[in-house]
């Protein structure tokens, strides 16, 4: 066994972690982890007697030391929190390791946490309720542009498979890392898309949730590549080749599914790279796309990028505008390392006279606002 394997089988022997008898000792028999008290506080409790130190980090913030108590059990209680998603981890020693009481993880680019739900009516639109369900299907589709076959996952809403209604359909693109999946397990896209439906706060549509790097067939561990490690950087994302392959994605919906083939009926939206696609592909189609929605979009292409994609942006969003836009809608947080370019294209758009619509929230660049962005944006769509 290698040093660094040793040192990581100590680290998770010291830690003495959970057994279902020390969470009953913890919680008093209480169920899960952590534990959400009924003011929104959440204690976070391990039990790692012989550790030096245990840390949580909540999301993506800085690790909290925990405090240990003469039984060597660790807890960190939070401040109130609001109805959302978290995510948390535990740092033992230095060693990140997920909570063993918590089955409930998700991914995120190679990043993997334990998560939770603070209830409330915006959290509970991110979560199954007893309403009509759409279908969601993992759909490979033939891209000639690119020479290869690759994988998109489509929501159908409810309803979908026993009538004969021809759809709208709303094309929701990812950031930089992200992949098909991520809009469904990170944005959780199909539960918000239910709940918006059933509620009568969004009108029934089909949503595809595209790959945008053009060097993967699928996301990492479901494509002839294997179990590779989740990364940021791909060779083809923001290089103009998923725009002017995007007709590839739009030829095959409207052709295996029933949908509203004309603009009014088609909707374009991502977050961060997902913006930077939206953004260039609406600005290139300007006779496809009736909404377009910026999440903490990328505005500029990288240094050093050619393509004609990014060739004359003003020129091109006049004639977008010209076409007509139901609606442009550009949201970011107040504290989104992407703040300085949006403003700037926000003056550029007011210094036209192009009408859009803008949400400034609170935080930077991160999964609250962009699974807020989406239940703000959909009710919005196709009225």
């Amino acid at each position: 066994m290698g040093k660094r394997l040793k040192l990581l089988a100590g680290a998770c022997a010291s830690m003495m972690v959970l057994t279902s008898s020390a969470q009953q000792e913890l919680w008093g028999g209480a169920n899960g982890a952590p534990l959400i008290q009924g003011d929104n506080t959440v204690t976070f409790a391990i039990k790692a007697p012989d550790a030096q130190q245990v840390q949580v980090q909540l999301d993506y913030g800085e690790p909290i030391t925990m405090q240990r108590d003469t039984a060597g059990v660790w807890t960190y209680t939070t401040q109130v929190l609001p109805p959302d998603l978290y995510l948390y981890n535990y740092v033992v020693d230095g060693v990140k390791t997920l909570d063993p009481e918590n089955v409930y993880i998700m991914r995120d680019v190679a990043t993997v946490k334990n998560m939770f739900f603070i209830d409330g009516e915006q959290s509970r639109l991110y979560q199954a309720q007893d309403v009509p369900h759409g279908n969601v299907s993992a759909v490979w589709y033939d891209s000639p542009r690119v020479g290869k076959k690759r994988r998109m996952m489509i929501y159908t809403p409810a309803g979908y498979e026993q009538g004969k209604t021809h759809y709208p359909v709303f094309y929701l693109l990812h950031g930089s890392g992200g992949d098909e999946t991520v809009w469904l397990h990170q944005g959780q896209a199909a539960q918000v898309l239910d709940n918006l439906i059933a509620s009568g706060k969004a009108v029934p549509m089909i949503v595809v949730m595209p790959n945008g790097n053009v060097d993967e067939h699928a996301a990492p561990g479901s494509d002839q590549r294997g179990l590779v490690t989740p990364t940021f950087n791909h060779k083809q994302w923001m290089e103009g080749s998923f725009e002017s392959s995007f007709a590839d994605i739009m030829n095959y919906v409207e052709k295996h599914y029933r949908t509203l083939k004309n603009k009014k009926g088609r909707a374009i939206a991502g977050l961060s790279m997902g913006g930077f696609h939206s953004l260039y592909i609406s600005a290139n189609q300007p006779r496809d796309f009736g909404y377009v929605g910026l999440f903490s979009a990328a505005i500029r292409p990288m240094r050093g990028v050619e393509s004609p994609i990014y060739d004359n942006l003003e020129e091109k969003l006049a004639e977008q505008f010209k076409q007509g836009v139901n609606l442009y809608w550009i949201g970011i947080g107040n504290d989104d390392f992407l703040y300085q370019p949006n403003k700037q294209y926000r003056a550029l758009l007011d210094g036209k006279g192009y009408p859009y619509t803008y949400v400034e929230s609170k935080g930077g660049h991160e999964w609250r606002n962009w699974r807020l962005y989406l239940t703000q944006f959909v009710p919005l769509l196709f009225k």
